[in-house]
């Protein structure tokens, strides 16, 4: 659980009006596609909200409604006390904004293009070269500073986006899917920052894919599925919304999983199958495994494995959407973290 949620109290998380509100704000494109549904949202001054859901879920396209970047085709929304339809530019004065796709010139170094950032903000020269310098240092990039960012790995790249983000002292930051495709080493520097960032008053904006994230960071978490927002609370509200563990079992040389299904739906609500493993909700947890093995060994079914598993943010995304998150079940541990070619910076 993150630093903060525990802290809650038993009557969680009561966010004040202000950072950013939305009110039925929805984004449809052409073909009459829905990308965003009428969605409602309030996040507090100096909270962290993660926005979780699959691709194609609508997170981008919200943050890129919040940003002024798309313009909204219904309803309202206001960020830092200004609309984004009609004070864009008062809006993008108060954010700093990470996307997905960092617009990093790799010609650049890292410290030409903090400067220059500095500059695009009409903060003073000697403030901005002051400035570029302490942010380098805090997103761990001061040894890499003069190097071309088109040297940069992934996870380098993606700090100087943030610091870039920092410049302006911004009161909201958006970040989306920050730390997609990055090394465990990286990942936590992002958080870690996310977290300091937070600690001095600054509100988060976060997308995600990972659970763990959200888990980790978010004082509240909202849940977008198919463009509509389908759940929110605090992770430890929502977890006990679910309330109940759940087994995940697999069969010794994986034959006899129909019989199973059978078997496991007399003792609870089966869920959706996950990682060659069969899921069914337990009412009394543990107290019903023993009538579950020997149910199945009655029936000649070899267990292989057997976890029972306590509520997790992907059994409330289960319960609210129908379907895991994607990557919810694998480790944190894989990423691209080379140096983009010179001609292609991802963000």
């Amino acid at each position: 659980m993150n630093h903060r949620a525990e802290s809650a109290g038993s009557g969680g998380y009561r966010p004040a009006v202000g950072a950013i509100e939305t009110e039925q704000i929805a984004r449809e494109f052409e073909g009459g596609i829905r990308a965003v549904d009428g969605g409602d949202l309030e996040v507090a001054p100096g909270e962290i909200y993660g926005f979780l859901g699959p691709n194609g879920a609508g997170k981008t396209t919200t943050v890129r409604m919040l940003t002024t970047l798309l313009r909204p085709t219904g309803g309202r929304a206001s960020v830092a006390g200004h609309d984004v339809v009609a004070e864009p530019g008062a809006v993008r004065r108060k954010i700093g904004v990470a996307l997905q796709e960092a617009a990093l010139d790799p010609l650049m170094t890292g410290r030409e293009l903090l400067r220059l950032q500095a500059t695009l903000h009409a903060i003073p020269r000697d403030r901005g070269e002051q400035l570029s310098d302490t942010l380098l240092d805090r997103v761990g990039l001061t040894q890499a500073a003069d190097r071309r960012v088109g040297t940069y790995s992934g996870g380098m790249r993606r700090r100087l986006d943030l610091a870039a983000a920092l410049v302006h002292s911004p009161e909201v930051l958006f970040l989306d899917e920050p730390t997609t495709g990055l090394d465990p080493v990286s990942r936590q520097a992002i958080w870690e920052e996310v977290v300091r960032l937070n600690d001095e008053g600054t509100t988060v904006f976060l997308t995600t894919q990972y659970l763990e994230e959200a888990d980790r960071l978010a004082d509240r978490v909202g849940i977008i599925s198919g463009g509509k927002i389908v759940a929110e609370g605090t992770p430890g509200a929502l977890k006990a919304e679910v309330g109940r563990p759940h087994l995940e079992l697999s069969l010794a040389g994986g034959d006899g999983e129909e019989r199973c299904t059978e078997i496991l739906a007399r003792f609870g609500r089966p869920l959706p199958a996950r990682d060659d493993k069969l899921l069914v909700e337990l009412e009394h947890g543990a107290s019903e495994v023993g009538p579950i093995v020997r149910a199945l060994d009655d029936a000649g079914l070899a267990v292989e494995s057997l976890d029972l598993v306590q509520p997790s943010l992907d059994d409330v995304f289960v319960a609210k959407t129908g379907e895991h998150l994607e990557g919810a079940g694998e480790p944190l541990e894989e990423a691209d973290d080379a140096p983009a070619p010179a001609d292609r910076v991802s963000g």
